[in-house]
């Protein structure tokens, strides 16, 4: 299954959701009200969309209430989204996107180190065929 394109607040629900699932509306509108602002309706429509999208699954609990959880993992949709931003905003290109972030970051030496290991471990790799 293709990764479902989403909206900024619709990614704010599927955090919740990848935090703790399966929530009702009510919880993940209670534990999001606070940062959005958002009323119990305006989660509701998310849900729905995230529904219909195919992000999210409902179910009835035990007692009759539907719940949410995720039907794509946060991995799935970060991979995606990454593809995206690079394919939308640098052609594919990954280079200029290292260097742009990089000559932009307050990198720590230790997050530095980190990035130069990760360039010698691709080093040698076949690079993947633009399609």
């Amino acid at each position: 299954m293709k990764a479902p394109n989403l909206s900024e607040g619709e990614w704010i629900v599927m955090e919740a959701l990848w935090e703790q699932a399966p929530q009702t509306a009510s919880e993940i509108a209670k534990s999001l009200q606070p940062g959005t602002g958002w009323a119990l309706n305006t989660v509701r429509t998310m849900l729905t969309r995230l529904v219909e999208k195919g992000a999210v699954v409902a179910e009835e609990n035990g007692v009759g209430v539907r719940v949410f959880s995720p039907a794509v993992k946060r991995e799935v949709m970060v991979r995606s989204e990454s593809e995206s931003f690079l394919n939308r905003v640098f052609q594919g290109a990954a280079q200029p996107l290292l260097v742009h972030f990089a000559s932009r970051s307050n990198l720590t030496a230790d997050e530095i180190q980190q990035l130069k290991q990760l360039l010698d471990k691709s080093v040698g790799k076949t690079p993947k065929q633009k399609s």
